[in-house]
């Protein structure tokens, strides 16, 4: 009968340790709800590089998570890529001429989409596109624009006088 009951015990902490799991993953992944709400609307903004956005990134108005990225694509004529924002119907009163740009959390944490609102009278409303934008930052590019200008600079010549054959000046 001990036996049973340990038995017992031990499956039910087993199951609260699953369930455990469960939470602490969506908790991790931030996710309010686990399906379509219905109380949120969509902009996109075209981007000439996201860097590792992703979809499920936040999307944040001064630090305020205020939505998430629902899907990205490509733009076939342009070949800026496309971000579809989804919004909280809540936050229906961000001006229409708002910008969006590319952040990154910490140095090398995980990138998000950060409105900084306009200052016009419309607002946003579902199916607008965002106009003002700027790319994500990536780090590569800039190290390796970095290495290339070390490397050039090393190079060049240490006594460059502008590249013409001006008389060395008379010694004492």
């Amino acid at each position: 009968m001990q036996s049973r009951a340990l038995e017992i015990l031990v499956g039910f902490f087993v199951c609260l340790g699953v369930a455990a799991v469960f939470v602490l993953t969506f908790r991790v992944a931030s996710l309010n709800t686990v399906g379509p709400s219905g109380s949120s609307y969509t902009v996109t903004a075209k981007f000439d590089t996201i860097g590792s956005l992703a979809p499920g990134a936040s999307v944040k108005l001064a630090g305020v998570k205020i939505g998430r990225v629902r899907s990205i694509g490509i733009d076939p004529n342009t070949f800026q890529a496309v971000v579809r924002l989804q919004i909280d119907s809540h936050y229906d009163n961000i001006p229409r001429d708002s910008g969006a740009k590319i952040l990154t959390a910490g140095l090398l944490g995980e990138q998000y989409v950060s409105i900084d609102p306009g200052g016009a009278e419309q607002s946003l409303k579902d199916g607008d596109e965002i106009k003002f934008t700027q790319s994500a930052f990536v780090l590569e590019n800039i190290i390796g624009q970095f290495l290339v200008n070390m490397t050039q600079s090393q190079k060049a010549p240490a006594n460059d006088n502008g590249g013409g054959s001006a008389p060395a000046p008379p010694g004492k």
